[in-house]
Formats: C-alpha cells, sequence, structure tokens
C-alpha cells in the first residue's frame, strides 16, 4: 500500500520533472493510486485547431472536439511500489491490447526512478 505522504511526494516529483523535462509539450499529468500501484495518465492541449475533426458528418463543433480531446486521458504507465520511493518498476499501457505491459529501465533493470519510467515513456508520446 502507499501511505498518503508517499503518494503526495511521487506525484509531486512526476509532475515537477515532466514539466521541466517536457514544457509547454502537454495539459496535465494524471496520477493516482491504487493499492501498490501509481498510475500515470497524460493529458494533450490539442491546440486551437486540433487535427481530425472535420465538420463533414460531424455532430460536434470544433470547439466541442477540441473539449473532448483535452479531456480525454492518454494512458501511459504504471508504477509498482516495493517499499523504497525511489525504486518501482513500471509497465507501460498498451492500446492494442487495452492492458499494461512490462517494461525495463534504459539500464536494464526492471526497477528504478519512478522519474526514469516517466521519461521513456513521455518520450515515445512526445518525441
Amino acid at each position: 500500500m502507499i501511505s498518503d505522504a508517499i503518494g503526495r511526494r511521487i506525484e509531486e516529483r512526476l509532475r515537477q520533472f515532466a514539466h521541466e523535462r517536457f514544457p509547454g509539450r502537454f495539459r496535465d499529468l494524471g496520477v493516482w493510486f491504487r493499492g501498490p500501484v501509481c498510475y500515470v495518465d497524460l493529458f494533450r492541449d490539442p491546440g486551437p485547431s486540433p487535427e481530425g475533426w472535420s465538420s463533414e458528418g460531424s455532430d460536434e463543433t470544433r470547439e466541442q472536439y477540441r473539449d473532448r480531446l483535452a479531456a480525454s486521458p492518454v494512458h501511459l504507465l504504471r508504477l509498482r511500489y516495493f517499499g523504497n520511493p525511489d525504486r518501482w518498476s513500471f509497465t507501460i499501457y498498451n492500446y492494442a491490447t487495452e492492458d499494461y505491459e512490462p517494461a525495463t529501465f534504459a539500464s536494464g533493470e526492471a526497477a528504478g526512478l519512478p522519474e526514469d519510467a516517466l521519461e521513456i515513456v513521455l518520450k515515445m508520446y512526445l518525441d
């Protein structure tokens, strides 16, 4: 179980890291906890003219489409806590299977800093 204090500290660390490392590249992070697991979602800023919208056959306005995109989370990863705030394992959300797939850190290790896991996944989505 992740205590409230650890949860607050990890959420703060993840948000600070993401905003410093990827400034202006996303709108927000969703960070939530369940048992020994921390889930991280990304909220994009689709901009004033988001791609993919067409007035043809659409029941929603460009603004409604933009608001829907902005409110839709992109599932990124799941971190598993083992009692040390600096050692977590992680899995990456796979949209093809709609499940989380095991992942390793760049070092090849199965556990590491939560910021390192977040960086791996954010690079996939934002670079």
